[in-house]
């Protein structure tokens, strides 16, 4: 997410959605009992944008202390891949998300974790 001044950036193994309101039946066309509307256990929405994953560890360092940078290491970070991408519809557990205001627009960051389901276009299936 850009705006002429700012960037947002979302770590770690978590996602941007732009939420639809709760309604019966999605934008995308799943349909949601009313017991998890009414409790708004789960929600949906469109991923505008996500983490790089979650870091892994280099398991090539034998030392105590992983987290200490060697002299000459230059390491880069690896990245367990997230499942979800943007453009996706997300089905997921909206106690887990926490709403955010950016630049006048309300997003939820989502951790993965907490996505049920995920909704993407068929031709996107190929890229996989």
């Amino acid at each position: 997410m850009r705006t002429p001044n700012k960037r947002l950036i979302v770590v770690g193994d978590r996602v941007l959605v732009k939420s639809e309101d709760g309604e019966e039946r999605t934008k995308v066309g799943l349909y949601l009992p009313s017991t998890a509307i009414d409790s708004q256990a789960v929600q949906g929405g469109n991923i505008v944008a996500t983490g790089p994953g979650l870091p892994m560890p280099d398991l090539t360092d034998s030392s105590d202390e992983p987290w200490r940078i060697h002299e000459g290491s230059a390491r880069a970070t690896r990245f367990v891949p997230m499942q979800a991408r943007v453009g996706d519809y997300a089905l997921f557990f909206r106690k887990a998300a926490v709403e955010i205001t950016f630049e006048g627009d309300r997003y939820l960051v989502v951790p993965q974790s907490a996505i049920l389901a995920l909704v993407r276009e068929e031709q996107d299936f190929d890229d996989e």
